[in-house]
């Protein structure tokens, strides 16, 4: 198998954490006999560095072309007023049109090793292993707004979608829970909102050619509790865009720290979008000290969905696994008795133990 994949380092720690996910892939392609390409190029605070804009369209083009994108993440502490009229994180929305990603999928797999990292009882979380898919283009972040006027008078943002995107979105989800333990939980507010019960209602008929996979519908502030009381209960969590991006980030609490946790954003093609779920961490750039795993758990996504080897993704996650039982840990899952290492460290640990 050839491949062409495209890494965006982006900002803060993601370089750091990037090169390390770059060096599994790079050791899967030896070990299996494949032929991987790297491209790289700018997004997001480094990007307007060098070229005033977050998204240059040779990086776009880049990506459009490639079998999958490996992004580190966006965010400069000198871009932080949201006012600015070029950000960082526009290159990533930018990103997103121009792949026509619109499945944003976020693990949540616990491992034994770290129950004890997360500040919830481990008798809690100790089988939690749930599915987020976030729809991703549509919804509150990209309906109609008002900005506040000079007087602050007033201000809106529209949440709107279609029954089409509700169902595109749906069939992910089902198709999913297929794979898992056939469980989809749809989240909204549909007791309050209009869009939510057009949500649900479209939710609903999808699951219509699904007979195989149980749907349920909850109320998105009470999914947002029984992810903190029974999180071992859920297997594919389907909502909307703003839901999906405040349940995800209670979600990797569960986990103990966001550096354990990877990230996939689809579209209709095998081409997607793979990242970690942490930001840039400015405050330790350069210290070696970021954790990698979730980096390296996108890359595996990105074997598994874009490139279709399930095998090869399976190892760099039997890697990930042997390294933690082994008892090596980052500083941000660092417990008594486990071994310290730095990021670079756990890089070559992982990629060490990648095999047949």
């Amino acid at each position: 198998m050839k491949a062409n994949i495209v890494t965006l380092p982006g900002d803060g720690i993601s370089p750091e954490v990037v090169a390390e996910a770059v060096r599994v892939l790079q050791k899967v392609a030896q070990v299996y006999g494949h032929i991987v390409e790297f491209d790289e190029a700018l997004v997001g605070g480094a990007a307007i560095d060098a070229t005033g804009e977050p998204l240059p369209a040779e990086t776009l083009a880049l990506c459009q072309k490639s079998d999958g994108v490996l992004l580190g993440a966006v965010g400069d502490p000198k871009y932080d007023d949201p006012q600015s009229s070029v950000r960082p994180e526009q290159g990533l929305l930018a990103l997103r049109k121009g792949l026509g990603v619109f499945a944003n999928l976020r693990p949540v797999k616990l491992y034994r090793e770290l129950l004890h990292a997360s500040t919830i009882k481990p008798e809690v979380i100790e089988n939690v292993d749930l599915l987020v898919v976030r729809e991703l283009t549509g919804g509150i972040y990209f309906g109609p707004r008002q900005e506040a006027t000079a007087d602050e008078a007033v201000a809106y943002d529209t949440m709107i979608y279609t029954a089409a995107e509700v169902h595109r979105i749906a069939r992910v989800a089902f198709r999913l829970a297929r794979q898992r333990r056939g469980k989809v939980t749809s989240v909204d507010k549909a007791n309050v909102l209009a869009v939510s019960r057009l949500w649900r209602q479209a939710v609903t008929r999808v699951s219509e050619e699904y007979s195989d996979v149980t749907l349920e519908h909850m109320l998105v502030d009470a999914a947002a509790m029984h992810l903190l009381r029974r999180p071992s209960d859920f297997d594919v969590i389907l909502t909307a865009n703003m839901f999906g991006d405040i349940l995800t980030d209670e979600a990797s609490m569960l986990a103990g720290s966001m550096g354990m946790l990877p990230s996939a954003s689809l579209g209709e093609g095998r081409n997607g979008l793979y990242e970690p779920i942490h930001g840039s961490a400015p405050d330790i750039v350069g210290q070696g000290i970021a954790n990698p795993i979730a980096a390296i758990l996108s890359a595996a996504m990105l074997l598994r969905h874009s490139l279709e080897l399930d095998e090869e993704a399976r190892a760099v996650e039997g890697a990930v696994q042997a390294v933690l039982e082994e008892g090596y840990r980052t500083q941000d899952i660092y417990e008594e008795n486990s071994t310290l290492v730095g990021t670079r460290e756990m890089g070559s640990l992982i990629v060490g133990r990648i095999e047949k």
